[in-house]
């Protein structure tokens, strides 16, 4: 999933988010879809993404969680960091 070379998806993306959502894309094809579509949400609306997540407070700060609707408990999780508090997508897994 990722490009070629540093960029702006390398930046979206976390290393260990790339790798779940190629394992995904492999797997799942709907589900990876649906998960591309809620990452859409979270790059273009992360305030309206951030009401809908739920938040887990970690040594490294806050992580937010957005459920896959129709996924039972696959979840992303996401970051809002830096200094103009850009999104990225941190991992894809299943989470009860």
């Amino acid at each position: 999933m990722s490009g070629d070379g540093p960029g702006p998806f390398d930046e979206a993306y976390s290393e260990v988010a790339d790798e779940q959502l190629d394992a995904l894309e492999q797997a799942d094809p709907d589900a990876y879809a649906d998960v591309l579509t809620l990452c859409g949400l979270i790059f273009d609306h992360p305030g309206r993404a951030q009401a809908m997540s739920s938040a887990i407070t970690t040594a490294g700060g806050i992580v937010l969680r957005l459920a896959v609707p129709g996924r039972g408990a696959l979840r992303i999780f996401w970051t809002a960091r830096g200094a103009d508090g850009a999104p990225r997508v941190e991992a894809v897994l299943e989470q009860p």
